[in-house]
């Protein structure tokens, strides 16, 4: 919990906490220290250094968020890779795995990936549904519906999200409906992304987070090919 909040801050001005993340890690690393024979304290430890070595690219100078695909892969730390890497073979091999172990490896397929195209999708998939087996958590399975439509189709991991809303549990969690919006955004579907972009912005604590929300919404009206009135006015389900 340090550690995310450290990572993608709640309520504060900055999207990241570097405290509070580096007092996360250290944490991790003392568990491993007092539990060398725990194949998750070491999973625990690489998912924070493989998440945490992106931080340099998260964000702009002037404090914006950055997403994944965007991000300047030069900038991730290679020492943290290098390090989280090794951590996930050495708890691998321990043939005791959990919940740590998994979410470790799919921070190493995105860290592994020099470009976005790269990325293997299709592994990631396979390993949230691993992790679903574990944690079947809305958020593990929101995460899990999203790598089954970057594996798969769209229109697959819109279908899942569906029921995941209509479940009610995530309703006022804003990575659903951003989630949503960016499937939406990527169909070309861009009046029910601006829906569901404003719906996420209502939800969002996060001032840079909110901020990154409203780009995405106003591109999705610029480039919409509604004009004249001809369309209805983008809505939230709070409207």
């Amino acid at each position: 919990m340090i550690f995310n909040e450290g990572y993608s801050a709640t309520d504060a001005p900055s999207l990241l906490r570097p405290d509070l993340a580096a007092e996360g890690i250290r944490l991790a690393r003392l568990a491993v220290e007092l539990l060398p024979a725990s194949a998750e304290a070491k999973g625990l430890l690489a998912l924070m250094l493989l998440t945490d070595s992106r931080r340099a690219a998260r964000q702009t100078e002037g404090g914006e968020l950055v997403p994944l695909e965007e991000q300047d892969r030069r900038a991730w730390s290679a020492a943290q890779i290098e390090e989280g890497l090794r951590l996930v073979s050495d708890a691998m091999a321990m043939r005791a795995p959990g919940p740590y172990q998994i979410q470790a490896a799919i921070a190493a397929l995105h860290a592994q990936a020099k470009t976005p195209a790269d990325t293997d999708w299709a592994e990631i998939s396979l390993l949230y549904q691993g992790l679903l087996r574990w944690t079947p958590t809305p958020v593990v399975e929101l995460n899990a519906a999203v790598a089954l439509g970057m594996s798969t189709t769209l229109e697959s991991a819109l279908a899942w999200i569906a029921r995941i809303e209509e479940g009610g549990e995530l309703a006022r969690y804003h990575l659903l409906p951003a989630s949503k919006a960016d499937l939406l955004r990527r169909l070309g579907r861009l009046d029910e992304a601006a829906a569901s972009y404003r719906q996420a912005i209502e939800l969002a604590t996060n001032p840079a987070e909110r901020r990154y929300l409203e780009r995405r919404m106003a591109e999705c009206a610029r480039r919409s090919p509604c004009d004249h009135g001809s369309c209805s006015s983008p809505r939230s389900s709070a409207d």
